[in-house]
């Protein structure tokens, strides 16, 4: 597949979602790059702005199998991944599946359950297989996991630790709707007789494989890539990060970005793409220091401070390559200007 036939298959998808989902376009676009480039989306918003919703319609779109896990404090790893039970007729044990093994993976309010119970997913997300005592079992193909949290009601909920969180490629919400959208939503709603709206199949699982390779040909021009590398970095010295953007992370926002392009219908990344895509994949990766709260300081603002100070790379779209040479320039971190106002120090 051609990345502009990715691109106009993309669009179609987005409209068919948009029937249901009423939200910021920019939203469901980083939703669905987040799927092509191969990664997890998490979901972090209030309750009743649709989270649930988004992760049916974009499975009933997408053709895919569809699995939620509510989690909750009594959940255990076993009820995610499946268990081993003993089959009377037979005489032997035979592994039950969990509900893991789907398409795409609703996991609701993934913070109410204990760390132990939410390792669970980690080689799943990781690996994309499960391993349950001693045999490894492969997940379906495609493999992705949409989780939600909600961010003001902390109460009895467990905070994601740093290795779960560094298996989400892209961290977003949805916000609330418009005055507008809210409208649209009520004259829906008026127009149908059951109260959840529902999407039709735009594409079937085979599709969405063929969609998901379109980025591995997406060419990035190697000032764009020292330009990410320089994103990664200026995080890491930052006076108020006690951790910044590690390679992984470096990594993840070259895979988004070449999969916006694709949405895009570009078979070349531009500068915009990384710039929109360089918040959902770092925000959630940043860890502040304990003082930057009082400070008012969020991972945000260290985000949008790296791309005011890195140059922009001036990369036309008839100067894009496929190659893999090198910029004549041997360390990225030259070409970072020092921000006046957060003294820089060494890794």
């Amino acid at each position: 597949m051609d990345p502009e036939t990715a691109g106009r298959i993309s669009e179609d998808i987005l409209d068919g979602i948009g029937e249901a989902v009423i939200a910021d376009r920019q939203f469901l676009r980083t939703t669905l790059t987040g799927i092509l480039a191969r990664g997890h989306v998490l979901l972090e918003d209030v309750p009743g702005t649709g989270k649930t919703l988004t992760a049916r319609s974009f499975a009933t779109a997408l053709g895919l199998s569809f699995q939620r896990i509510q989690f909750t404090p009594d959940l255990l790893p076993a009820d995610i991944t499946g268990s081993n039970i003993y089959n009377d007729s037979t005489g032997e044990f035979e592994f039950s599946r969990g509900p893991v093994f789907a398409n795409l993976v609703l996991a609701d309010e993934i913070n109410r359950a204990p760390p132990k119970t939410q390792a669970a997913l980690l080689e799943a997300m990781g690996e994309r297989q499960v391993t349950v005592d001693g045999d490894t079992y492969p997940l379906p193909e495609p493999f992705f996991v949409i989780a939600t949290q909600n961010p003001v009601e902390q109460e009895g909920t467990f905070g994601l630790p740093e290795a779960q969180r560094d298996r989400f490629m892209i961290k977003t919400s949805l916000g609330y709707p418009s005055a507008d959208g809210e409208r649209t939503m009520l004259d829906r709603r008026a127009d149908r007789d059951v109260q959840t709206p529902s999407v039709g199949s735009v594409v079937d699982p085979d599709r969405v494989l063929d969609l998901q390779a379109v980025p591995e040909g997406v060419a990035v021009d190697p000032r764009l890539r020292d330009y990410i590398i320089q994103l990664g970095r200026h995080t890491r010295r930052d006076d108020r990060v006690e951790v910044g953007i590690s390679p992984r992370g470096i990594q993840r926002l070259f895979e988004a970005s070449r999969a916006r392009a694709a949405v895009a219908g570009r078979s070349f990344v531009v500068p915009d793409d990384i710039k929109e895509m360089v918040h959902p994949v770092f925000v959630h990766r940043i860890v502040l220091r304990a003082d930057a709260s009082i400070r008012n300081v969020a991972a945000r603002d260290v985000i949008t401070d790296a791309l005011d100070t890195v140059e922009i790379p001036a990369v036309g779209g008839s100067e894009q390559k496929s190659n893999h040479q090198r910029t004549e320039f041997s360390d990225p971190e030259e070409h970072i200007e020092q921000s006046a106002s957060h003294p820089q120090r060494e890794d």
